[in-house]
């Protein structure tokens, strides 16, 4: 039973809970008036205490024990309801799911796991999460700062911070027979896709102002649309010169060759012209000397943050033109594909893309901009009709 002390002119709460004798100071005078007032709160606190709702945060919530009981109360829940602890769960969970998952994902997932879920929530019993906490949780993200700028997270990174959790929730309650309390959490609304393409003229000036062991490697980017990672881990064995093919079956990420983003992403890529004589000139200087297309001095792969500061940076500058990431060169394959009259389906695999959605999403916006003949083929399907009604007028159609 919780008793009233005095230390130091201020009352101190006196109780044990756990098993654990606890005293607790607080700001009240030590007086009659004030311990009166006091005792109503610990009335209430002698009755969580026995039924278990007992919240050592909500009574102290500036004391330094706050984490130390929490941890015990989880331990003990879960012991008594078999429910395990966040932390001891999602260690299986990972295991049994990271089978299904291509390398790149179990990283992006484990990074996730490791450096945002854990800290939050694993010392929490599963099934003792709240809804509240999770919709905390996803405010806190927003104020998460990052990089030399301190940029907050942006919302699809907040999504995909958010997804694991969803799906260890919603696989947890599946398990231990509890609601979810992922329930009617929708994503939060992403801003579009950062689309800055170059121009075919800004191309043209690109490749033929960097230099020479690297105009190749630009050349297949800008005409091919691969990802950094695929063309990065591009290696001789899938090219296909004789066919004129290109096949993608692996990608390196954070230097690991391994497979691709998506199952989707497995594809075959036909060469254009200038993409093929850039290939044969990559073997003339390439020379045999690795299996990857593109390969540093030691025959190993392009390590793609060097290439970007000693190549594509500069040469952005030297021509004056809109700093932007080397992964615009995707972008620009795509537009450049669309503004020609390309078949939106041949362009989504040549990207990699399961449908045509994503590609009229993402780029459709940009191709009035690109052929400044938006509108152009109902003009001319008009113009057809109009030089059609002499005819009819000789036929006697009037």
């Amino acid at each position: 039973m919780a008793s009233i002390q005095a230390r130091s002119g201020k009352l101190v709460v006196d109780f044990r809970y756990l098993g654990i004798r606890c005293r607790e100071t607080t700001t009240l005078v030590d007086n009659p008036y004030n311990r009166r007032i006091l005792k109503t709160p610990l009335d209430q606190l002698d009755a969580e205490i026995p039924l278990g709702t007992f919240e050592y945060g909500k009574y102290f919530p500036k004391s330094k024990r706050i984490e130390e009981f929490t941890a015990k109360r989880s331990l003990q829940i879960a012991v008594q309801s078999n429910v395990p602890l966040f932390h001891d769960y999602v260690e299986v969970w990972f295991t049994q799911k990271e089978i299904e998952w291509r390398m790149s994902y179990r990283q992006k997932v484990l990074i996730v796991i490791e450096n945002y879920l854990k800290p939050a929530f694993g010392k929490q019993v599963l099934s003792k999460i709240k809804k509240s906490d999770l919709i905390d949780f996803r405010a806190s993200l927003a104020k998460v700062t990052h990089g030399k700028n301190q940029t907050s997270l942006k919302a699809s990174r907040i999504n995909q911070i958010m997804t694991p959790l969803r799906m260890i929730l919603n696989d947890a309650a599946e398990r231990y027979g509890f609601e979810s309390p992922y329930k009617n959490i929708n994503n939060l609304k992403e801003s579009r896709i950062e689309v800055t393409p170059f121009s075919l003229e800004e191309v043209q000036q690109i490749i033929t102002t960097v230099r020479d062991d690297f105009k190749p490697y630009y050349t297949i980017r800008f005409f091919t649309g691969m990802r950094t990672s695929e063309i990065d881990g591009l290696q001789w064995k899938n090219i296909d010169l004789q066919r004129r093919e290109i096949h993608i079956r692996e990608a390196l990420v954070n230097g690991v060759l391994g497979g691709t983003k998506t199952y989707g992403s497995d594809r075959t890529i036909q060469m254009n012209d200038r993409v093929y004589q850039a290939f044969l000139q990559q073997k003339s200087l390439n020379n045999g000397k690795s299996d990857f297309v593109f390969c540093n001095r030691d025959g190993g792969p392009l390590d793609y943050r060097l290439v970007n500061k000693r190549v594509w940076h500069p040469i952005l500058r030297f021509l004056g033109l809109t700093p932007r990431r080397a992964y615009q060169t995707r972008h620009t394959a795509a537009t450049l594909w669309l503004s020609a009259g390309e078949n939106p389906e041949w362009i989504a695999r040549q990207l990699g893309h399961s449908t045509t959605e994503m590609l009229f999403r993402v780029y459709s916006r940009y191709i009035p901009n690109v052929t400044r003949r938006d509108g152009s083929a109902f003009e001319a399907m008009l113009e057809r009709l109009n030089t059609e009604e002499p005819a009819h007028e000789q036929y006697g159609f009037l």
